[in-house]
């Protein structure tokens, strides 16, 4: 069980935090702040941010200790991120300029998403709940309900 007692404010509180990797931190988080609405918690000269949107968390880091942003030619993975509005945030993010890689569309899980990449080459998946469904009809198995 994780405790959460302890409040530390040098790290997010969130269990699972991706750190993805940048050439240049500061601009990756000017980027994301302005792009796709996260805010900045905590500045680490500059090599390292801690990011916080709704109740999520990344960490942007520099380019070093073996990290690099992806390569072109692979997806090596990809962070979902959870809005209020899916459709408005697409239309925000698309007059900054993002790079969009499947525009929203409804699926049958219940979510409405859309992918996008940062100018590192990350890939971002924004998604908001449109339905409720049970895992069942869609293919999947519920081995511990949320």
């Amino acid at each position: 069980m994780l405790d959460m007692t302890l409040h530390n404010p040098s790290a997010p509180p969130q269990s699972v935090v991706p750190v993805l990797a940048y050439e240049d931190v500061r601009a990756a988080v000017e980027w994301l702040s302005h792009v796709f609405g996260f805010a900045e918690r905590v500045q680490i000269g500059d090599h390292r941010a801690q990011l916080s949107i709704g109740n999520g968390a990344v960490i942007v880091a520099d380019a070093s200790y073996g990290r690099r942003s992806p390569a072109e030619e692979a997806i090596t993975h990809s962070v979902m991120v959870r809005v209020e509005d899916v459709d408005a945030h697409y239309h925000a993010t698309i007059a900054a300029g993002a790079q969009v890689t499947s525009e929203p569309a409804n699926h049958p899980y219940g979510e409405r998403q859309y992918g996008v990449s940062d100018p590192a080459g990350h890939r971002w998946t924004f998604t908001q709940s449109v339905a409720e469904v049970q895992p069942e009809s869609w293919g999947g198995i519920t081995v511990s309900p949320w």
